[in-house]
């Protein structure tokens, strides 16, 4: 019994150091899953750091997207070559209230360097403006005012170029080209007056182009001059320049008449259509724009389209500001003022 009893406390004392082996054994197996798990996530937590290294690549790829222009910049400029619309020339863009802006003091420049602007056609009535207006298509002002003294003095009145013999009418315009296209209506809107308006030029829109040879433009003219009620001349020069201002887009007259309209006020239309035209024939030329010469050069994004050097853009000025005289041969006496000087009568120099 007492071998027994001795055998039993020793045995249990051997066999203690395998339970301490055992739970030291089990306690590092987490250990070990814990190193293995650590092992095994390693290689994901390099795959992460990869992937988040390459995030950053992922988050530039948006950047691609404007070089192509929304839908709503295509379809609200119709009409329009497509790479005008995909690359504007104007590097930033523009607010609604800023372009305003732009364009409002674009005139009042132009009101300071033009203070004198008028129409640079003669007329003494509204019967001989819309008659000059209708000739001065495809043609100078100049040449147009060196031809009408003639005519008038031939036909002063409505009644008169109604009755004239279109053969001796072509013969007088002939100095303007396609003097005969002009000569049927100019007679035509004569005849026309008579007979609708008893001789006398309307003074409202729907009725001025019911006239032969009578559009828009014409009758914007006589409107304005006229009768001193507000309308916008797009001509030839005033959709060149308020395109290149980027004050729109357009290129249809009426669309282009719309859209800058809507930036100032009515009772400006008139004359902003004076200080444009005046800019267009005098500086801001269609093929050689004096850009160097140009007042109001810091406001114009299409500046260096033109000779930029000072002293070589001021021999591309025309008219008087290159020393030249104006159109008319009977100019009002604020441009005379001015400095400006008549332009010579037909045959002369």
């Amino acid at each position: 019994m007492k071998k027994n009893a001795e055998n039993g406390p020793a045995s249990a004392k051997k066999t203690a150091p395998a339970k301490k082996q055992a739970s030291a054994e089990s306690a590092a197996a987490p250990a070990k899953k814990q190193a293995s798990a650590e092992s095994a996530a390693a290689p994901a937590k390099k795959q992460a750091s990869a992937k988040s290294a390459a995030a950053p690549v992922k988050k530039q790829a948006p950047a691609k997207k404007p070089a192509v222009a929304p839908k709503k910049a295509t379809a609200a400029v119709k009409g329009v070559a497509p790479a005008k619309t995909v690359a504007p020339r104007t590097p930033r863009a523009e607010s609604r209230t800023a372009l305003v802006r732009r364009a409002r003091r674009i005139n009042r420049e132009l009101a300071e360097v033009y203070p004198y602007a008028h129409p640079e056609l003669d007329f003494e009535n509204p019967f001989q403006l819309v008659v000059a207006t209708v000739l001065s298509a495809q043609t100078t002002d100049l040449r147009v005012n060196q031809t009408t003294p003639a005519l008038f003095a031939k036909y002063p009145a409505p009644e008169d170029l109604a009755a004239a013999n279109p053969e001796e009418v072509e013969e007088i315009l002939r100095p303007t080209g396609f003097f005969r296209a002009k000569t049927k209506s100019v007679i035509g809107l004569s005849r026309a007056l008579v007979e609708d308006f008893g001789g006398e030029v309307p003074g409202r829109l729907e009725d001025l182009v019911k006239l032969p040879g009578v559009g828009r433009k014409t009758a914007f003219v006589v409107l304005g001059n006229a009768f001193g009620r507000p309308g916008i001349t797009v001509d030839t020069h005033f959709q060149r320049l308020v395109r290149r201002w980027q004050w729109t887009d357009e290129t249809d007259p009426d669309k282009i008449e719309a859209a800058v309209g809507a930036l100032f006020p009515k009772s400006d239309w008139t004359d902003l259509s004076h200080h444009v035209i005046w800019h267009g024939r005098r500086i801001c030329h269609a093929r050689k724009p004096a850009c160097g010469a140009c007042p109001i050069a810091p406001l114009c994004p299409a500046f260096g389209e033109g000779e930029t050097d000072p002293e070589k853009a001021k021999k591309l000025l025309k008219y008087e500001k290159g020393g030249f005289p104006g159109q008319r041969l009977n100019p009002p006496q604020a441009y005379l003022d001015a400095g400006g000087t008549p332009a010579p009568p037909l045959g002369a120099g």
